[in-house]
């Protein structure tokens, strides 16, 4: 794939290169990208070249049907369907995957169409929806650094001002162009590994029930808890890699945090070792999934007792005055500091300080704060290491 600048030219040959790969990956005879304003869409990449003025009404076409559902349309064959009207002649197979922008609105769509019936397997539509999330922020980014473009030469005088925000702007482009990227490559790369890793796995329980020698059973033992390990890896990196779609409710933090605390007791790495809980006497209201908040703090009090000998003890903390607008969770442990070549790049990839540790779980952590609004900080030093979260109070909360 191409590398991407945010030029008119630029973003019309990388969609190119988007429809090239969708049609590759599915052996489709025309991919398009389309992008919809009220009732008309228009066609902005294509594998076919199309005249200058590729623009139609948007009722009763299979793109409304995509952009209406917000999901993916498939007809394997349109000859034994109702939408037989409706996908264009000499085709008769189609898959509509809509482009969706960070707001869940869905500002287009890409469509295949092949002139033989087929169909779809749900890995190829999960792929093909990694493409459209490429695709999503690829147009977003491309309109918001429009946006920055005409913002500059109007206020080229503040740019000092501003150089800050502006700055921000630049970096949450690269990280979320990234992501896609990673995205994109991790599920190519599971699906080609889940294969053979189910088949090893079925060979090596067979081999389980046939050999009986205790150093047969030793070796196949080890060798099944490697392919799990890997499992378990590999389910990691999608988590890291898909999109963090939240189920947004309100709630506590401060008595969110009090569960999390007596559920982690029960951990195996929290055995011998105590959690000391502190919080102001008020209600801590904010915007948040639960789930994925309970992932976090999970993840992060293991980190914790992992860090700490045997009666030891982790303390937690929870205020509101630390930064006007935030709620501040605060883990804090006593365990030897984290060096400081290392600290910078905890929460980036495949960066581990444990022997066994896959580097996902803090950068997985810092996505989920990040979609929250918040902020993931860590510090360590000889007193020990602070984990702080911050999530925006409700009342400040601008998460939709």
């Amino acid at each position: 794939m191409t590398a991407l600048s945010y030029r008119s030219r630029d973003l019309e040959t990388y969609l190119t290169e988007i429809v090239r790969g969708v049609s590759r990956f599915i052996q489709s005879d025309w991919t398009i990208v389309t992008i919809s304003s009220e009732d008309k869409v228009e066609i902005i990449a294509s594998t076919i070249e199309m005249d200058q003025n590729s623009g139609f009404l948007l009722h009763d076409t299979l793109i409304e049907d995509v952009i209406q559902s917000g999901k993916p349309v498939i007809i394997p064959d349109s000859r034994q369907l109702l939408y037989s009207n409706k996908v264009p002649s000499n085709y008769l197979a189609y898959l509509g995957v809509p482009l969706k922008i960070g707001d869940g609105d869905v500002i287009g769509t890409i469509c295949s169409f092949l002139e033989k019936p087929r169909l779809f397997l749900a890995s190829e539509i999960n792929i093909i929806e990694l493409f459209a999330q490429r695709t999503s922020i690829a147009i977003e980014n491309h309109r918001l650094y429009q946006q920055q473009l005409r913002l500059n030469q109007c206020l080229s005088q503040e740019v000092l001002s501003y150089s800050a925000e502006l700055k921000k702007s630049q970096e949450n482009f690269l990280e979320r162009e990234r992501l896609a990227a990673i995205g994109e490559f991790t599920a190519m790369i599971v699906h080609e590994v889940r294969n053979p890793l189910t088949t090893i796995e079925m060979g090596l329980e067979y081999a389980e029930r046939r050999l009986k020698s205790d150093a047969d059973q030793e070796r196949l033992t080890l060798a099944v808890e490697e392919a799990q390990r890997l499992n378990r890896l590999l389910q990691e990196i999608l988590s890291y890699a898909k999109p963090q779609i939240l189920n947004l409710v309100s709630l506590d933090a401060g008595e969110f945090l009090d569960d999390i605390i007596s559920q982690v007791q029960e951990l195996p790495e929290a055995k011998g070792r105590f959690v000391s809980y502190c919080r102001e006497r008020q209600v801590f209201s904010v915007l948040a999934d639960k789930d994925k908040l309970r992932q976090v703090f999970i993840n992060i009090l293991r980190n914790a007792f992992e860090a700490i000998p045997l009666q030891e003890t982790v303390t937690c903390s929870i205020i509101s005055d630390v930064n006007p607008g935030y709620i501040t969770i605060q883990f804090h442990n006593k365990g030897e500091p984290i060096p400081t070549d290392i600290l910078p790049k905890l929460t980036t990839p495949f960066c581990s300080t444990k022997p066994s540790g896959t580097g996902l779980g803090l950068a997985i952590c810092k996505r989920i704060i990040t979609a929250h609004k918040g902020e993931l900080l860590i510090e360590s030093s000889f007193s020990g290491t602070m984990v702080t979260v911050q999530l925006p109070s409700l009342k400040n909360n601008t998460i939709v």
